[in-house]
């Protein structure tokens, strides 16, 4: 593809974002962070993306190449349009199957995880704090953290059997997870103890230098868990 720059508007934790810039970073494809608060009312976002959705890529090529600047919305597309424009470094798996299970496992997150967890237990604890929407609902509060435990307790099986999330390759299975349980783990809603195969696996993927970037994040008046930035914990 014709080299060009990349600005990507997200909100450091959108779950969505996060996976997003860890591809970008596994990939070693340079970009410019522009953080967007998702909460308040933003023209450039909504003639970006109709949608008011994050995260959000634009790709500018270099001036003498005379090509269009393309924007790509919403982490799905940007996954796919990683992967096809570039293709040195692959993050779906070769493999045909377990590039399904990939596929699927995604799915799980922008679907299943989100409306399970994400819908109560962040929007309780981080988008009312943002929003000023008011002190939490307990009883959400206690949902979302027991449909959590549920995950957690399914990708404990799953890495109990497998090297990465999918199979045997790390794939944006992989990246859709960390990028959720990141916030999780800032917030510090995961007793690691309980999960040792999901612990390592996170170990490992924290430890990566794609996931840099995503130790320094700061969500305002909330101080991460004591080991948030420790790759050894």
């Amino acid at each position: 593809m014709t080299a060009c720059s990349r600005q990507l508007y997200h909100f450091a934790f959108d779950p969505h974002s996060r996976m997003v810039r860890l591809a970008l970073g596994e990939k070693k494809l340079a970009f410019e962070e522009i953080p967007v608060r998702y909460w308040e009312p933003d023209d450039t976002i909504l003639r970006l993306n109709p949608s008011g959705l994050l995260p959000i890529l634009v790709e500018t090529p270099e001036q003498e190449s005379g090509g269009q600047t393309h924007r790509i919305c919403e982490d799905r597309a940007i996954m796919e349009h990683l992967e096809e424009a570039y293709t040195d470094i692959r993050l779906w798996p070769k493999n045909v199957n377990e590039r399904a299970e990939a596929r699927r496992l995604v799915g799980w997150f922008e679907r299943k995880f989100d409306f399970e967890v994400n819908a109560l237990l962040l929007h309780e604890k981080m988008e009312k704090r943002l929003m000023g929407g008011g002190v939490p609902d307990i009883p959400a509060m206690k949902a979302g953290r027991d449909a959590l435990k549920d995950h957690l307790r399914y990708f404990e099986s799953l890495l109990a059997v497998r090297n990465w999330l999918a199979g045997h390759t790390i794939s944006y299975a992989d990246f859709a997870c960390a990028g959720q349980l990141s916030i999780l783990d800032y917030l510090d809603e995961i007793n690691w103890s309980r999960y040792p195969h999901l612990k390592t696996w996170y170990m490992v993927i924290k430890s990566r230098p794609c996931f840099r970037p995503l130790l320094n994040d700061k969500l305002p008046g909330v101080a991460p868990s004591a080991h948030y930035k420790e790759l050894d914990f």
